[in-house]
């Protein structure tokens, strides 16, 4: 039985979008932010030898790098203000999720509501300031040991360079930051997923029209290059149909009385969704694992004559895009957060006790702890099936682009991850869209029906 709201958002005539004003600010806010980001990813830090760092970057950019390169947009590549993008913030939010699950005070901050909620978001910003600090301090040291043919990356090093590149950095961080927070206030969709997708789309059409030049000049096999595309297609079909894959848990309601009535018994559902980590666990894990190896990334790079850190080399090596130690830690990473998150945004016991409050029941299921008890196992077993998924997505995809001549730069932004990412959030900006146009016309029809209910006597009331 489809409810009138579902029956009104399958109807909704898109032509009403011309009407809802307030909609149409909310995009173009968030197409502005959106091209902000863009051009902040083309403005280098000051201090840099622009060629000696390319010739840097094409010989670093064969995995993590090119994969954190990915994620800012080809930020890194050029090495601008946004190069550290918003992943601090990221890593900042995984450990302040980690801590409120384990520190009692932080525990209790998130059970007062929306003051708790500020205050630990405010948290979360202190750290990030201190996590990308650390990380750019890393990344200007590295700059500096850096030599190659066209001479030294960093054309005056010291401490100057050190304090402009920390303080360009962080606040290209920061204003990411503050970027993303105002998409998701006054814009439409998640702002720090939407900074991620616009970076992955950007790089996309060019890594396309990348892969067929290689099957021109002969570097591919066309065969390869369609196959790629073929795949892409596969992978974005599964995601789709698995994103919206959901077990809905029957709902009764008992007949009660209100009033002098008695109101009729009904039946709903509670809808479970299969993956409800949404895009996180991906982010998270790649997050996590460009955040040891960025430094080490630099430094490990070998200069112009063949030196470099013996065992810093090795790591990177081993961490390399498409390297079985890669994706062994990346689909531990992305299962483990995938039961973390859905524990964070779902809570089985405040369910049961809102269904028991409204008296709501599951049929053949006791309400309260069994009630708990009963939606917390068929979470955890939806939820196995979701974080399978999710690694499939992730890493089969890697499987079969590290198995062929694709350069691993295309494999990086054409790969499952990539595609996962931006597909959910395009999912999920598009519901947002869709559910403030249907909110459009229910206030239309409120108008309407207000204006119909009204008497000729109060109409001319109101004239007077």
């Amino acid at each position: 039985m489809v409810s009138a709201a579902e029956q009104l958002a399958q109807n909704i005539n898109f032509s009403a979008f011309s009407k809802a004003e307030d909609l149409q600010r909310r995009i173009w806010f968030t197409l502005g932010a959106l091209v902000v980001y863009r051009l902040g990813t083309f403005i280098p830090i000051p201090g840099i030898n622009p060629q000696a760092f390319a010739e840097t970057f094409e010989r670093s950019s064969q995995g993590i790098l090119g994969m954190f390169n990915m994620f800012a947009g080809g930020a890194v590549e050029r090495m601008a203000i946004f190069a550290l993008n918003i992943m601090p913030y990221i890593s900042a939010s995984i450990i302040m999720q980690l801590m409120t699950s384990v520190n009692k005070q932080l525990e209790q901050l998130k059970k007062e509501g929306e003051q708790g909620r500020k205050t630990i978001n405010q948290y979360t910003r202190y750290l990030t300031v201190l996590l990308a600090t650390f990380q750019a301090y890393g990344i200007s040291i590295g700059l500096e040991s850096m030599q190659t043919q066209s001479g030294a990356v960093v054309m005056d090093p010291g401490w100057f360079f050190r304090a402009s590149t920390v303080i360009t950095l962080v606040g290209g961080t920061v204003f990411l930051m503050w970027l993303g927070e105002q998409v998701t206030q006054r814009g439409i969709g998640n702002g720090i997923s939407l900074i991620i997708f616009a970076g992955i789309v950007a790089a996309m059409p060019s890594a396309i029209a990348g892969l067929f030049q290689l099957s021109y000049e002969g570097s591919v096999p066309t065969i390869v290059a369609f196959g790629v595309i073929a795949l892409m297609a596969v992978v974005v079909l599964f995601i789709v149909f698995m994103e919206r894959a959901q077990r809905r848990l029957l709902i009764q309601y008992p007949k009660r009385q209100v009033g002098n009535q008695m109101m009729q018994g009904n039946a709903s559902h509670l809808p479970l969704k299969l993956n409800s980590a949404g895009v996180i666990p991906p982010i998270f894990a790649s997050s996590l694992l460009l955040l040891p190896t960025t430094a080490a990334q630099f430094t490990a790079s070998p200069d112009a004559q063949g030196g470099g850190t013996e065992w810093l080399n090795y790591m990177v090596a081993l961490l390399g895009y498409g390297q079985p130690l890669h994706m062994l830690i990346y689909a531990v990473l992305i299962i483990f957060f995938a039961f973390f998150y859905t524990a964070v945004v779902f809570n089985p016991q405040e369910t049961a006790d809102n269904l028991r409050k409204y008296g709501g029941y599951i049929p053949g299921i006791r309400p309260g702890t069994k009630t708990a008890e009963y939606i917390d196992y068929v979470l955890t077993r939806i939820t196995v099936v979701g974080a399978l998924y999710l690694t499939a997505v992730c890493l089969l995809p890697e499987l079969m682009i590290a198995n062929t001549p694709v350069p691993q730069t295309f494999a990086v932004i054409l790969g499952g991850t990539s595609l996962l990412i931006a597909v959910s959030v395009t999912m999920d900006t598009v519901a947002q869209v869709q559910s403030h146009l249907l909110a459009h016309q229910y206030e239309g029809l409120i108008k309407k029906a207000q204006l119909k209910g009204a008497t000729p006597t109060s109409r001319r009331g109101r004239r007077r």
